[in-house]
């Protein structure tokens, strides 16, 4: 099994973090995660009403980014 955290960048949406994760808020205290172990989708546009999850709001918001990585060699 892959225990590897991986957090994917959607386009114009959340940031998307799969595999063994802790949150926690500025004081270190744990925030619950939704869905136990489930991937969970993190707000990025700012407008969510239940930060810092993503609740969709970036779609009315009209939040666009489409983050590319940059290629380094073939």
């Amino acid at each position: 099994m892959d225990e590897r955290v991986e957090i994917r960048v959607r386009d114009n949406g959340p940031y998307k973090v799969t595999g063994p994760v802790r949150l926690v808020d500025p004081e270190g205290r744990p925030i619950p995660l939704p869905d136990g172990d489930r991937p969970i989708a993190l707000c990025r546009c700012g407008q969510s009403l239940t930060k810092p999850f993503c609740d969709a709001a970036h779609k009315a918001s009209g939040f666009e980014s489409c983050v590319r990585a940059e290629r380094v060699g073939d």
